[in-house]
């Protein structure tokens, strides 16, 4: 009997502390959002035994934090960002940023970011001030730190918007300093043997090509012209040659034709590539360039521009001299004119020749110079005006989408690819009017590419082709794809070495592919669509990744598509089958691999459990240790929730699953308020750690915290019915939280942003669930936004209507009731929920005028509307003030609706506009 009372008297206790836990566990607050650190700009040293990453809260001043992988040695960098750490491993360098405070009040004199160097050793640091740029060299050894302008040069007012800077080169051995004026550009050797740098200094008499000798510590002079401007400095990697352009300034300091040199290091020897002149008539070789050198040394890619665009760089503008002005001569007036002229023919609709312009004037028409023969060839032109670099000695492949540029107006892009033989410039149409993408294999033998459902291989030699996946059951699609548009496929996993296979995914496994006989072999055997997990191909040296080796262990991560988990899985490419490494109900991320060693750097999270750093000591993942500590007491702070998934069936029968999270404290016996939060594909977040952020999202951790539960709904879309089917499958959800008795039905919300907020504003002309909506940047008149522009890139929306995300798939003029049908404005008075509209008055993607048609939709109606409108704000909103005030007001209309909380004066009354 006595041990029963203590088990009695124990379990009372327990669910007593437990009771009072949850009682002081805190709401969320606005402030402490704010304050929510986290981590950012992760590095790794070469040899894996360093980490530094960026701790910084959403608004305030954070830290870079210095971390040995063996949790030994742990320093902090106050005010640090963008951490870099030297490629001994002895040096962490970070721009030390103005604290936010100084910035804020002063109105004039701000601070610059200085730098801040930490030695791994003891942790010492040296400060220096007024940093434009740093880069170790390869070897760590040395550190060139450019400054930012000096306030003599600046008072001189000077027009070269080209002049160097002073760059101080730190010996972070000895600890001695040498001092180069006047930098404009520079860069180490890969062999960390010299710093090659450019002037550009007041006089222009020092413009020139230097090099400083890191072993004899000592500056030479290269090359040297007056008012030259020498650029594009590339180092290529064992012979120690330099490639650099060089042309020369007017008195304007604007920079004529360019020549193209190379400059060995051991001979001295300085040779002339390309003379100023030397370009294909029509084209000119400009300052505006970019090089790259050949894994072999043997090639060197260059560019040159179109001679009209060069040209209009060129021009000095300077006036002329001053003339009489006649006040009636018609053609000098109608020069001051502002038009933009749009024609029918146009390739481009003028906003997006507008938008593209710079892009398009700046071009690049990519030559080579065989170095090994001392010839060049000039690979693409006007007729094919892009091509992707590539290091083998055989194709290479272009494309071109000039034929198609009207029709992308209302589909997709295409593009017309070729073959282009490096050595010659020859090439071979391969592709006409063809929607994807054409992965070329390393050694450039063949080529992959998806069409219609299959996978193909082409012979880059003779042209031949195979289909690799056509009699295969299992679909090489995207299967779960609900778009106008042609189907996609799932990609190109990798090259195996020497071209020999070629890896293709579908929705679970990967298949190897023998480019001899085209023979498949599933390399995961299976395992991912036998168990629904999804596995992909984590490239860890994606700086420098060609190919996989033909018995390479890789590595894997995997996410399982019905319980959502994740987890890292290996297997190799000689052989099939799987082997699990480490999987939990997590989600696990890679970060990096150590060059040099073997750890490995990822990071695990859970909706409760904040992502952070982790290492395993190698790829088998047995031996692993939590290296960055952040937040490990948010559940006791705060009454953050857990998340759990749940299911059912829409209105037509589809199997869709939602995400609920609910508070620590829930009460199984009390019903609670919903806020619903969605977009497309949701529950793949079952295990993402929602982190706290000021913007146009809702925080979860913040409403569940205040006593809401948060759903997060999967939506399953229909072609021509986007609308409906967001409705059928939302609201049956909603209907089984109620069912369930989580759910209190008179206090569902709903919020939704950009095309959410389409959904939002038009599901609630279908329903009455809910008891208040936010709608941000909403489409509200399909008719209207079908032919607006999306002013971000200048594109017309009506590509996004007849092909993607609007999935009406048909045109204004040929299904106009399904416009009409799926527009809310045309059923706004059948909304009876509160509606709040949020739209930034700026909007490159949804124009801001289309929640003006649903605001005057519904108040024509006499509807309970708010609207609220953010000036010279985008899609989504950037000043963090407008941030700030969006985040409050919605939590504050989801409280008065959902939990009769306040008297918000702005719901009930407005504001009156006051004056500026």
């Amino acid at each position: 009997m006595r041990a029963v009372l203590d088990r009695t008297f124990l379990l009372t206790v327990t669910l007593l502390f437990i009771s009072l836990s949850a009682r002081s566990q805190g709401v969320l607050t606005f402030e402490d959002v704010m304050k929510f650190d986290d981590i950012g700009s992760v590095v790794l040293s070469e040899k894996g035994d360093w980490t530094a990453y960026e701790v910084w809260p959403d608004r305030g001043d954070g830290i870079v934090r210095v971390k040995s992988t063996n949790g030994r040695n742990s320093w902090d960098i106050p005010l640090g960002a963008s951490p870099r750490i030297s490629g001994d491993g002895a040096w962490v360098a970070a721009y030390r940023k103005v604290p936010l405070a100084v910035s804020l009040s002063e109105k004039k004199d701000i601070p610059v970011q200085g730098l801040t160097l930490l030695s791994t050793e003891d942790g010492t640091v040296i400060q220096l001030d007024s940093v434009r740029s740093f880069q170790f060299s390869e070897d760590g050894k040395w550190l060139a730190v450019q400054h930012m302008q000096s306030k003599e040069v600046d008072d001189l007012k000077s027009k070269n918007k080209r002049l160097g800077t002073e760059v101080i080169l730190h010996d972070l051995g000895r600890g001695d300093e040498y001092s180069l004026d006047f930098v404009r550009e520079m860069a180490f050797d890969s062999l960390s043997q010299y710093l090659a740098y450019t002037v550009v200094d007041t006089s222009g008499s020092n413009n020139g090509l230097y090099y400083f000798n890191l072993k004899a510590r000592a500056s030479s002079t290269v090359d040297k012209t007056e008012n030259g401007l020498y650029a594009n400095l590339t180092w290529d990697h064992d012979p120690q040659r330099l490639a650099f352009t060089k042309a020369e300034m007017d008195t304007s300091f604007i920079d004529g034709l360019a020549s193209l040199h190379l400059w060995s290091v051991s001979s001295g020897a300085l040779n002339t590539l390309l003379e100023a002149g030397d370009a294909p008539d029509g084209y000119h070789l400009r300052t505006n360039n970019q090089l790259v050198f050949t894994n072999d040394g043997n090639r060197l890619f260059f560019g040159v521009m179109d001679q009209d665009m060069s040209e209009l760089d060129m021009v000095t503008g300077e006036e002329s001299d001053e003339e009489e002005v006649d006040i009636y001569d018609i053609e000098s007036i109608v020069e001051d004119r502002g038009m933009d002229l749009w024609h029918g023919e146009d390739p481009l609709i003028k906003p997006q020749e507008i938008v593209t312009w710079n892009r398009r004037k700046d071009h690049l028409y990519t030559a080579v110079y065989h170095l090994d023969r001392d010839e060049w060839v000039q690979l693409a032109d006007k007729e094919m005006p892009d091509l992707s670099i590539a290091h083998n000695d055989r194709y290479l492949i272009g494309y071109s989408d000039l034929p198609y540029r009207i029709e992308q107006t209302w589909d997709g892009g295409y593009r017309d690819y070729y073959r282009v033989d490096v050595n010659t410039g020859e090439r071979m149409v391969l592709l006409e009017h063809f929607g994807w993408s054409v992965d070329l294999a390393p050694g450039g033998k063949y080529a992959a590419y998806y069409d219609k459902g299959n996978w193909y291989l082409m012979n880059m030699g003779d042209g031949t082709v195979k289909d690799l996946t056509g009699s295969l059951e299992n679909p090489f699609y995207d299967e779960d794809h609900d778009y106008p548009s042609d189907v996609p496929g799932y990609g190109v996993a990798g090259w195996v070495e020497d071209d020999r296979a070629v890896m293709i995914y579908d929705k679970y496994d990967i298949w190897k592919f023998d480019t001899d006989d085209g023979k498949p072999v599933n390399l995961t055997k299976g395992v991912g669509r036998a168990e629904k997990r999804i596995f992909r191909i984590e490239e860890m040296n994606k700086e420098n990744f060609d190919s996989f080796g033909n018995r390479e262990e890789l590595l894997l991560t995997s996410y399982h598509d019905l319980n959502k988990n994740f987890g890292f899985y290996s297997a190799n490419v000689s052989r099939t089958g799987v082997n699990k490494l480490l999987e939990e109900d997590k989600k696990f991320s890679f970060v990096k691999k150590a060059d040099e060693g073997e750890r490995i750097l990822y990071k695990r999270e859970a909706y409760d459990e904040f992502p952070n750093l982790w290492v395993a000591e190698n790829r088998d993942f047995r031996k692993v240790t939590k290296l960055s500590k952040l937040h490990e007491d948010l559940k006791e702070k705060w009454n953050w929730g857990s998340a759990e998934l749940i299911d059912w069936l829409s209105v037509d029968g589809t199997y869709i699953q939602g995400v609920v999270i609910k508070p620590d404290n829930y009460d199984p016996d009390k019903k609670y308020p919903v806020m619903t939060y969605y977009y497309r594909f949701f529950t793949d977040r079952l295990h993402d750690f929602n982190e706290p952020k000021t913007n146009h999202r809702p925080v979860f951790a913040q409403y569940v915290s205040d006593e809401y539960l948060v759903f997060l709904p999967d939506i399953r879309f229909e072609i021509g019915r986007p609308g409906f089917a967001a409705t059928k499958s939302l609201v049956p959800g909603i209907q089984k939280l109620i069912e369930m008795g989580l759910a209190d039905k008179d206090k569902i919300g709903l919020h939704g942003h950009s095309w959410s907020g389409y959904q939002t504003a038009f599901m609630v002309t279908q329903t009455d669930i809910f008891a208040a909506a936010v709608s941000g940047a909403p489409v509200s008149n399909m008719t209207s936004a079908y032919s607006g522009i999306r002013w971000a890139s200048g594109r017309a929306r009506q590509f996004q209507y007849e092909k993607t995300q609007s999935r009406i798939g048909e045109s204004l003029v040929g299904a106009p009731e399904k416009y009409i049908e799926n527009s809310p404005v045309f059923f706004a008075d059948k909304i009876n929920t509160p509606m709040l509209i949020q739209h930034g008055d700026a909007d490159g993607a949804v124009p801001w005028y289309q929640s003006i048609e649903l605001y005057l939709a519904m108040r024509r109606f006499d509807k309970d509307v708010v609207f609220l409108q953010y000036h010279d704000e985008p899609h989504h909103l950037q000043k963090f003030p407008n941030k700030l005030d969006y985040a409050i007001r919605m939590k504050e209309y989801f409280d008065y609706y959902l939990k009769g909380e306040g008297e918000p004066e702005w719901i009930l009354k407005g504001e009156a506009y006051v004056g500026k």
